[in-house]
């Protein structure tokens, strides 16, 4: 149930984020969901898209830093305290939440959060034993790259 992350290195200078959703979106590649961070140099783009192999040729051919990461997308409710009693187990099972990204649902009152856990094979383990729903590929329109 693990989904596979782009995560690309940018420059942070004005005209690289575009060049590079340009770029993919020229390949016919959809994203579907992403998170940016900067830092005084560089910024990371970290993108779930439709085809994670052809992303990543189409970035490594305009000369950017790409690899490749696992992550897990869970579907929660859209409420307050949602995330807190999700994250809770984990305090206790020693399994760091090293970054995390959300995406609102406004019409289906869920909410989607992307983990990037120091264990994600661990942390897989404690959500199903929670009932969380873990959501694969398929659920973002993405093409399972192994």
């Amino acid at each position: 149930m693990k989904l596979k992350q782009l995560s690309i290195f940018l420059e942070n200078a004005p005209g690289r984020l575009y060049e590079a959703t340009h770029a993919l979106g020229e390949a016919g590649i959809n994203l579907r969901s992403l998170c940016i961070s900067d830092s005084s140099d560089f910024g990371v783009l970290r993108i779930l898209v439709s085809d994670v192999a052809k992303a990543r040729r189409v970035i490594m051919e305009k000369q950017m830093p790409a690899r490749i990461d696992d992550v897990v997308a869970v579907e929660i409710d859209d409420t307050p305290g949602s995330l807190a009693r999700i994250l809770d187990p984990f305090k206790e099972m020693r399994v760091n939440v090293e970054y995390m990204y959300a995406l609102a649902g406004a019409s289906s009152g869920k909410a989607v959060m992307v983990f990037r856990f120091s264990d994600n094979d661990k942390a897989i383990e404690i959500l199903r034993g929670n009932k969380v729903r873990i959501l694969d590929a398929e659920a973002f329109g993405m093409l399972e790259n192994k």
